[in-house]
C-alpha cells in the first residue's frame, strides 16, 4: 500500500505548475489543487467559497454505474457531505496527465476512491460489508471554469468498467478523514490574487 499516499494525490498538479508560465492557466491549476486537497480533508464547504466556484455548478458523473447529473450548489455539497461521513473523500491519483486552458482543466487518471464494503454491496457488489476497499478505474475528467477563473462544474466519467478494480485494505490501510485533513494541512494554501 506504500504508493497510495495522499500527500502525493496532487504531483500531477504540482507538476504541471511548475512549468506552466501563463498567469491565468497558474491560477486555475491552483484553484484545482486547492479544491481536491479540501475535497479529501473534508473541508469541502470551503470549496464553495465564491471566488472559487459558481453560485450554480453542475457536476455529471458517469462513474461505478451510475450516470447523474448534480444540479446546483444544495445538490454538490450533499455529495461531499456523505463522501466526507463515509470517508469516500478520501482517494489517491494514479499515472495523471493535466492539460490546462483559458476555461478548463482536464484529467486522466486511475483515481482509487476509498469506499466502505456497506456502500459496494448497496451497489451489487460481491465484497464483505463490514470491509473497507479501494474502487479504482481509469477517469477522464474535464472542469470547465468561468472567465473569472470559478469552477462551473466537473465531467468525470469511467473510460472502460471492465477495468474496475475493488482492492481490500486492512483495517490499518484505512485512512480516517481526521487523518487525511492533518496529513493534508500543511498542503492545502491559499489561492494567489487572481492575475486577471
Amino acid at each position: 500500500m506504500s504508493r497510495f499516499d495522499i500527500t502525493r494525490t496532487n504531483i500531477a498538479v504540482e507538476r504541471l505548475l511548475e512549468t506552466t508560465e501563463n498567469p491565468r492557466h497558474q491560477w486555475l491549476l491552483h484553484a484545482y489543487n486547492r479544491h481536491r486537497y479540501l475535497e479529501m480533508a473534508g473541508r469541502w464547504k470551503e470549496i464553495f467559497a465564491p471566488e472559487m466556484t459558481v453560485e450554480h455548478p453542475i457536476y455529471h458523473f458517469n462513474v461505478f454505474g451510475i450516470n447523474t447529473v448534480l444540479d446546483g450548489a444544495e445538490a454538490v455539497q450533499a455529495v461531499y457531505e456523505e463522501w466526507s461521513s463515509t470517508g469516500q473523500c478520501v482517494f489517491y491519483a494514479d499515472d495523471e496527465k493535466l492539460a490546462v486552458g483559458d476555461n478548463m482543466i482536464v484529467s486522466t487518471a486511475t483515481i482509487y476512491q476509498q469506499t466502505p464494503g456497506r456502500i459496494l454491496v448497496e451497489a451489487g457488489a460481491p465484497v464483505d460489508p463490514d470491509a473497507h476497499y479501494l474502487v479504482g478505474n481509469v477517469e477522464h475528467m474535464i472542469w470547465p471554469y468561468d472567465d473569472e477563473g470559478r469552477l462551473v462544474g466537473e465531467d468525470v466519467w469511467e473510460v472502460d468498467e471492465s477495468t474496475r478494480q475493488i482492492i481490500p485494505l486492512e483495517p490499518s490501510e484505512v485512512l480516517t478523514v481526521e487523518r487525511s485533513a492533518q496529513l493534508l494541512a500543511p498542503l492545502i494554501k491559499p489561492l494567489p490574487v487572481r492575475p486577471f
